[in-house]
């Protein structure tokens, strides 16, 4: 993950001076495992062009904090994406120009702006390009995005899914290299850090000057504080109130999905043994524990502190009559495992938009050809009710990769079972509305040979 900053015209040297580095050196810092590289590509009077790298250790990523970075992230190569982890990595390397506070002889130049291009990448972004072009395409920067060739050896798709941004518009230092630190993680839609006031305050120091007048304020306000109940600084009270009524609807419409879903394993025999892959917490196992019938129940979850959490949640239940507690595994749809195959119900509830598009075909493949459960349940959100929740191009959760219209998830079914003996039903779950369907989609596959 890279940034590159080329400044061009008359006394474009005086950017070295505001970056702090000598052209002649290359500095290179070790970051707690990852290493930080800057050096000057092309330097003389009138033409700069500085890079800055992070290679990453994605063993260190992962080795001292659990709770930040699970075997989901790692899977996903989130930590290879221009994301905040490669904002944090920077920062000090880059603090003298983000501050304005080059040695005094040269802060004459703090408030100059340079014709500057600011290359950077690669992004791992949900948002469209028309969408990335209105982030940047107002605080006067052309905006140019392109994907790399994808040149794989069997045919997956001819264009990476990573994308590189180039900006280029006449600004200061400063001011484009604070726009960049709010507006990755916003790109991003991801952050690995716990969000106090702290980024508050950060956010309103990066901020200054140009995001009170950004069309977009809310939204990158919304993306930057997501982990807080504030979304709006400006209208605390009323953001916090509306944030609580969303939760307690996401709260009830996983109450209706749980409730669901039992109801349709308790019409299902045989339904002794059950996985419930991607079980987080373990709120669905947890309730698969009483239901009659069942002897085993494996709960399937890569994120290690998910795990943890559920395995406290069967503890507490263990004291209840009929409760059949569910076993712990900690595993992922990536990796094929032996003790998932022939079981009567295997479960997938919310699971399959947390993961690449290009990667589920091949996940399906290892469910239906080597697992082969009698009963495979499939749940995902609808995209067309997002309209409902008055959500434009937004996706429910921010580590959605994709969500489905009903059409889409249906023909998505219906391939898989062209291929493996199973016959399809689909409901919807939820408040229905006339003309969007339900929150939520379900698709109960059966197998037809045993």
């Amino acid at each position: 993950m890279q940034l590159t900053i080329r400044a061009e015209g008359e006394n474009a040297e005086a950017v070295s001076y505001l970056l702090a580095k000598n052209p002649n050196n290359v500095y290179e810092r070790n970051y707690k495992g990852h290493l930080v590289r800057f050096f000057y590509s092309q330097f003389s009077k009138n033409a700069v062009e500085a890079t800055i790298f992070v290679t990453p250790d994605p063993i260190e990523l992962i080795k001292n904090a659990a709770s930040a970075y699970d075997i989901t992230h790692y899977i996903n190569d989130r930590e290879f994406a221009v994301s905040s982890i490669f904002c944090s990595f920077i920062r000090t390397a880059l603090g003298t120009a983000l501050n304005g506070q080059p040695k005094e002889d040269y802060k004459k130049w703090v408030d100059h702006p340079f014709p500057f291009q600011f290359s950077f990448g690669p992004v791992a972004s949900s948002l469209s390009n028309s969408q990335i072009l209105d982030l940047f395409e107002p605080l006067g920067f052309a905006t140019d995005i392109s994907r790399g060739e994808a040149n794989y050896s069997f045919n997956i798709k001819e264009k990476s899914s990573a994308r590189w941004i180039t900006l280029t518009g006449s600004t200061t230092l400063q001011t484009a290299l604070r726009q960049l630190f709010v507006l990755i993680p916003v790109l991003d839609n991801y952050k690995h850090y716990y969000i106090d006031e702290k980024e508050i305050e950060k956010l309103q120091r990066y901020g200054e000057g140009w995001l009170e007048d950004h069309p977009l304020k809310e939204f990158i306000l919304r993306q930057s504080l997501r982990f807080k109940e504030v979304y709006s600084l400006v209208e605390k009270q009323n953001e916090e109130k509306t944030d609580k009524q969303d939760t307690a609807k996401t709260e009830r419409l996983n109450d209706l999905r749980y409730e669901k879903i039992i109801d349709t394993v308790h019409s299902i025999e045989p339904k002794e043994k059950v996985v419930d892959f991607g079980s987080g917490e373990g709120k669905l196992s947890l309730r698969l524990g009483f239901v009659p019938g069942i002897k085993e129940i494996l709960a399937v979850e890569p994120s290690e502190s998910a795990a943890v959490r559920a395995l406290d949640r069967f503890e507490k239940a263990k004291k209840k009559e009929e409760f059949l507690s569910p076993v712990p595994v900690w595993g992922s749809l990536f990796y094929y495992d032996e003790r998932m195959k022939q079981k009567d119900i295997m479960i997938l509830c919310e699971v399959i938009e947390h993961i690449d598009e290009e990667r589920l075909p091949k996940i399906m493949e290892i469910i239906f050809r080597e697992y082969k459960p009698r009963v495979l349940i499939i749940t995902t959100p609808n995209k067309e009710y997002n309209r409902v929740y008055d959500m434009s191009d937004e996706l429910r959760h921010t580590d959605h990769r994709f969500e489905w219209t009903r059409a889409e998830f249906e023909a998505w079914c219906a391939e898989r079972s062209h291929s493996y003996p199973y016959d399809l039903s689909f409901e919807g779950i939820g408040e229905e509305n006339e003309s969007h369907g339900f929150p939520t989609q379900m698709c109960v596959f059966k197998r037809t040979e045993v």
